[in-house]
């Protein structure tokens, strides 16, 4: 199984790298009181360096708010990962735990404000693709019954059977989604500009690092980005 950037990606963002770890043997059951924790400590931090006012100000936030309107979507009504959980903690929410890998990317994605995701790469059928949507693909949003077929041109994360997660890092897919009885997994940082290469890079070590303390998973880091758009994952 490969993960791939479609070409089309990089045709309207150049400036585009994406962190893959490939996680493997992963002990995803156990709870740990460390990560919640770690999760208390960047929330404090979020509230602290942040305005509910003007968060989305922030460059990286500013960044995938144009990046979503570069496909037609409104990043206020479907707003990038990151912008959710910011905005979140903004209003004196705190961060549910889910399991220790999803927590994890959690952390990072506080602390880096940057989008992350992971799917279960078990779950997924055929090579994971980060590309346009053409709008005919199967779609069933987390824990929810319907389905919700994304619109064509929609920027997406697929796999053979269809979407696993709508537009690029809003809504996770309920058939691929990381559980408890996880083992192997396939975590993405998307690193649009102006984030640095170099501190993307640093998130990487640092979550991978998280994952093999935390959920035992032994893993691999790939950066992709124009000059190398795919990596095997399973």
């Amino acid at each position: 199984m490969n993960f791939t950037i479609s070409p089309t990606v990089f045709e309207k963002h150049p400036g585009l790298t994406v962190g893959v770890i490939v996680t493997t043997q992963i002990d995803n059951a156990k709870t740990h009181p460390e990560i919640a924790q770690l999760l208390r400590q960047e929330e404090a931090h979020i509230r602290s360096s942040m305005d509910p006012d003007t968060f989305r100000d922030h460059p990286h936030i500013a960044s995938l708010q144009e990046v979503h309107r570069s496909f037609g979507s409104n990043p206020n009504k479907f707003p990038p990962s990151v912008q959710a959980l910011v905005k979140r903690v903004l209003k004196g929410g705190t961060l549910p735990s889910i399991n220790s890998l999803v927590d994890v990317y959690n952390i990072i994605s506080l602390r880096y404000v940057i989008c992350a995701g992971a799917e279960d790469t078990d779950a997924c059928n055929g090579d994971i693709q980060l590309a346009f949507a053409d709008g005919n693909e199967a779609f069933l949003p987390l824990g929810e019954q319907e389905h919700a077929p994304p619109e064509a041109g929609e920027l997406v994360y697929k796999d053979h059977a269809g979407i696993i997660c709508r537009k690029l890092n809003w809504r996770e897919g309920d058939r691929t989604k990381i559980t408890d009885s996880t083992k192997n997994a396939v975590v993405v940082v998307e690193g649009f500009p102006p984030f640095p290469k170099k501190q993307l890079e640093q998130a990487l070590e640092e979550l991978a690092n998280l994952l093999q303390k935390y959920c035992r998973a032994t893993t691999r880091i790939e950066v992709l980005h124009t000059d190398k758009t795919d990596c095997i994952v399973h």
